[in-house]
């Protein structure tokens, strides 16, 4: 062994014993005869006397990167050399020592990959011969022929395969190859093909099927007539009808032969081949083993054979061919059918698309004859199968683990198309649908056994979807078979109903259909029942508990006050749950988003909530549950002011579990309700938020507590209009002493709500916070931009830019509620010019567009509030010529990134052409005198253009304007080669 087969074992070696340093000196050593200008003569000498397969596969590998590298700089000699060196190898020839069709798969594909590149680079220009040359050489046996299959595949695969995106280059090599090779050899290598599968058949199947599989492969652009014939047919059935032959061979030839029927050609030539196929000989083969391999192949051969039909029949016009196309349709469905209701079925072929175009060809107005109507009926047999799970995976989907995830959500995919489907259908055939899903129902429900899981899911899924095809008339109305399966579906247990999934489908089902139930409201005790038993809060599973809580606060939503009779017996069914969900074990459980049980709570407000319920009780309903709750927090708070210690996780659970039920169950109450009509409902919620509000102080940087309180005092911003007021300023305090950027952001939300219901009313709680807002802000943000790019993602960068967007917002809504007063009281004007400048820096370069208009619609706000005589704000009118005007309306439009065709850009564009007309009729002369001579001038715009922009802003024509100044900007950038400096 020399050092060059040494490196090449050490570079391959994976026991581990290599060292790293090692292992680079070998691969370094490598490329060091890699880079040889012998090293073709040196892989050569290596391949004909080197038994190490792993030297083998190097020298393979690099005779092929050199041939593809290097290959245009390559003597005439070398080229020679090479070519046949490495044909001799792939025909076995007996010159050499050490064979290389004697190695692994691995090797031989290597060496295949080589003369498929000796092809791309010489066929057929320079080695015309290469496909004649070969077929002799087959008769040496199977190791030449697989060689010759290896190659086959492998130019597909390099070359010829429309499945992988080629260069133009590659394309126009692959149409030359196989031009060539169509005048050239195609026959003779079709009619090897044939000799080779006839003498192996018997004797080495494995061989035979690997010849078909490659033959496969080039019908598609060969000519049909080479294959699709009185010989090569006649074999290919043969070989599938005959039972005693292994799978693998029956499955290739079924292959082939659905190569034929896929390929493209004239409607009238591919129906008159299919004709010719016979095709009804191996129907019967299909109701052999569903999981064998033979009747995989098959499945795809019939599905594949049915869809070319019904491709026919779409363009096909004539009666008797049309009729012809019908006939063999009608023949093969059956099998069909049967397979997509017992088959694995080829990927490839699309059973929603087969089926969906064949439902399509009945939308005419002509009346559907019995067998497309027997046909429809199994289409939606076939539907009901395959939305149906595997039973293998009920324990899995019951618990929902991580393969009952994943196996839930792949139905969910899988079910998309197959219920677009019976849409489809149940347009087309709305009778054999509603038959259809009323049997499956009522089979369903007549199951007496648990081992039924699987069809009652599918059977309550396909009424589901059956809902979203219904108008709302028919919905309300009841037509069809609504009025006899919903109230079935309402007083119905099925026995597997502890099963999650067929629990939330029924409980999904029920809602769609209530509708229904509002307009007939003698069904309404049968859906509180099934709400409210097993079926449904009281589930043993929480996560179908937690839906139905969800499920029935939307009943009631619809409902209302249809059941205020109930609301007793209502109440009485949930006061279990109620009580249980404030519980610390409760609390504890892994519930979170739409689960987290509050619903039940929003649904109890909207019953009790109603003015259709006296006074006195609804004082009592919401006093029995509001006041356990209450008691429960100030239990909680004092046992943490004794302990003086760091809370327990499940304490603050429970507390957040707490606040979220009093907020969903206050959001069945209106303000007018508490406020004008009830206050004393309102007296109830008032003490409760005192109660809440001592969490503020209790627990000071639990930022989950705090975020819930503040949700609660949105809420009842809401619910208690302007009697909020005498609770706010403590409520701000405590907010504000401990937040953090990110609760920073969630304060300002609660500012912005208060500004925009109660606008100037809340000028003095403004004057109080915001100096502090200001102080916190404009020590955390930056003066210019907040870094953005590689590294920038970062927990702290995001809510850095969330802080900002807010502010933002925060000042635009102040601005815009005649609140700019408040940025000029005696506490607040130290922030004025950090803000001013930026709010200046933003509004030219946000990369944000929607955030520079909002900066320059404040700016048009102060303008107007600020720019008085006398000057309201000394030296803001300046700033607004000098700086804002200047730097945001000129110098920012007239960078080359401020694209006019940008929609986003143009909204931009025409806030600040809206700015400068405020700013003359607020400012008049001095405005123009500063921007127009002084700005206008520093751009070198023209001076008939300035005088004519005057002209246009002092007209009232905004559309001119506007446009006149997006000319005069582009007139500006063209005649500048460089861009303004931001001032």
């Amino acid at each position: 062994m020399d050092d060059l087969e040494k490196a090449i074992l050490i570079i391959f070696d994976e026991s581990g014993t290599v060292t790293s340093v090692l292992k680079s000196q070998a691969v370094a050593f490598c490329q060091q005869i890699k880079d040889s200008p012998s090293i073709c003569s040196i892989c050569i000498e290596r391949l004909c006397f080197s038994k190490l397969v792993q030297v083998q596969f190097w020298c393979l590998q690099c005779l092929h990167e050199v041939l593809r590298a290097r290959y245009s700089g390559m003597s005439t000699e070398e080229k020679t050399f090479v070519r046949k060196s490495v044909f001799s190898m792939a025909c076995y020839d007996n010159a050499n020592s050490v064979k290389v069709l004697d190695s692994p798969p691995y090797v031989k594909n290597k060496l295949a990959q080589i003369l498929v590149t000796l092809i791309y680079f010489e066929y057929p220009s320079v080695w015309s011969s290469v496909f004649l040359d070969f077929i002799p050489n087959l008769g040496k046996g199977g190791v030449v022929i697989d060689m010759f299959c290896r190659v086959l595949n492998a130019l597909d695969d390099e070359l010829i395969s429309q499945d992988y995106p080629r260069t133009p280059e590659e394309g126009a090599v692959s149409v030359q190859i196989k031009d060539a090779m169509r005048q050239q050899c195609v026959g003779q290598i079709v009619h090897a093909w044939y000799d080779i599968v006839s003498l192996y058949k018997n004797s080495d199947s494995v061989l035979c099927a690997f010849v078909l599989d490659t033959m496969r492969r080039y019908i598609s652009w060969i000519d049909i007539g080479l294959v699709a014939n009185n010989t090569f047919l006649p074999l290919l059935f043969e070989l599938m009808l005959a039972e005693g032959l292994p799978d693998q061979l029956r499955c290739a030839a079924s292959g082939c032969v659905l190569a034929v029927v896929s390929k493209r050609m004239d409607p009238q030539a591919k129906l008159t081949l299919l004709q010719n196929l016979q095709m009804s000989r191996v129907f019967g083969l299909v109701a052999g083993d569903g999981d064998s391999e033979f009747v995989s192949g098959l499945a795809s051969l019939l599905t594949g054979y049915a869809s070319e039909l019904l491709d026919c029949l779409k363009h096909l016009n004539g009666g008797d061919v049309k009729q012809s196309s019908v006939d063999l349709l009608n023949e093969v469905l059956p099998s069909v059918f049967y397979i997509m209701k017992n088959c694995e079925i080829d990927s490839t072929f699309s059973i929603v698309q087969f089926l969906s175009g064949y439902v399509a060809m009945m939308k005419t107005p002509s009346p559907l004859t019995e067998s497309q109507l027997f046909h429809l009926g199994q289409i939606l047999e076939v539907i009901r199968i395959q939305i149906r799970y595997d039973p293998i995976y009920r324990d899995n989907l019951d618990v929902l683990d991580k393969v009952g995830k994943e196996e839930e959500d792949r139905m969910v995919d899988h079910r998309k198309d197959m219920l677009v489907l019976l849409r489809n259908v149940g347009r087309v055939a709305p009778d054999v649908t509603q038959v259809f899903i009323r049997n499956s129902l009522s089979s369903a429900v007549g199951s007496s056994l648990d081992i039924n899981v699987e069809e009652v899911e599918a059977a309550l899924s396909l009424f589901y979807a059956y809902g979203e095809s219904l108008s709302e008339e028919a919905m309300k109305t009841g037509s069809g078979i609504l009025r006899e399966l919903v109230p079935m579906l309402l007083s119905t247990k099925f026995p597997c109903h502890s099963n999650r999934l067929v629990a939330l489908v029924y409980l999904d089902t029920i809602t769609r259909y209530m509708k229904f139930v509002l307009e007939n409201n003698q069904y309404i005790p049968l859906v509180l029942a099934a709400f409210l038993d097993d079926r449904g809060i009281h589930h043993s599973k929480v996560k179908v508990s937690r839906r139905a809580s969800y499920l029935f606060m939307r009943v009631v939503k619809l409902l209302k006050s249809k059941l205020v009779p109930f609301i007793e017996t209502i109440l009485q069914s949930l006061h279990d749950t109620v009580s249980q969900f404030t519980s610390v074990d409760y609390a504890s459980k892994e519930l979170s988003g739409s689960e987290d049980g509050s619903h039940i709570f929003e649904a109890i407000g909207l019953l009790i909530g109603m003015e259709d319920v006296p006074l006195e009780k609804q004082s009592e309903y919401l006093s029995s549950l509001l006041t356990p709750l209450c008691q429960q927090v100030e239990i909680l708070i004092a046992s943490s002011r004794v302990q003086n210690s760091e809370d327990s996780p499940s304490k603050v659970a429970n507390i957040q579990q707490i606040i979220m039920a009093i907020n969903a169950l206050s959001k069945g109450f209106s303000e007018r309700l508490v406020t004008a009509s009830r206050p004393a409902i309102g007296l109830m919620f008032k003490q409760t938020l005192d109660v809440l509000l001592q969490l503020l102080v209790v627990f000071p940087k639990v930022e989950t507590l705090r975020s819930k309180v503040t949700a609660f005092i949105h809420r009842m911003v809401e619910t208690l209009g302007s009697s909020v007021f005498p609770y706010l300023p403590k409520a701000l305090e405590q907010l504000l002493a401990e937040s953090e950027p990110k609760e920073l952001v969630g304060f300002l939300v609660l500012l912005n709500q208060l500004i925009c219901k109660f606008n100037t009313s809340v000028q003095e709680i403004l004057e109080n916070v915001y100096p502090v807002i200001g102080g916190r802000i404009f020590s955390i943000l930056p003066r210019d931009s907040i870094p953005s790019g590689p590294g920038s993602n970062t927990e702290e960068i995001r809510e850095l830019q969330e802080l900002q967007r807010t502010f933002y917002t925060f000042l635009h809504v102040m601005a815009t509620h005649d609140l700019s007063s408040v940025f000029l009281s005696p506490t607040s004007q130290v922030y004025l010019d950090p803000m001013m400048q930026l709010l200046l820096f933003t509004s030219c370069n946000h990369k944000d567009l929607v955030v520079r208009k909002a900066c320059v619609q404040i700016f048009i706000r102060l303008i107007k509030d600020w720019c008085t005589r006398p000057e309201k704000v000394p030296g803001f009118q300046t700033f607004v010529i000098e700086a804002f005007a200047t730097n945001c309306c000129l110098y920012s439009v007239l960078d080359k990134s401020f694209e006019f065709r940008d929609a986003s850009t143009l909204a931009l564009f025409g806030e600040i052409v809206l700015a400068q007309k405020v700013m003359y009729e607020k400012i008049g002369n001095d405005f123009l005198i500063g921007f127009v001579s002084k700005g206008f001038s520093a751009a070198h715009c023209p001076q008939g253009l300035a005088e004519e922009y005057c002209q246009k802003l002092q007209g009232n024509d905004m559309k001119s304007l506007k446009s006149f100044y997006q000319s005069l900007i582009e007139n500006l950038r063209t005649q500048q080669n460089g861009s303004l400096v931001f001032r």
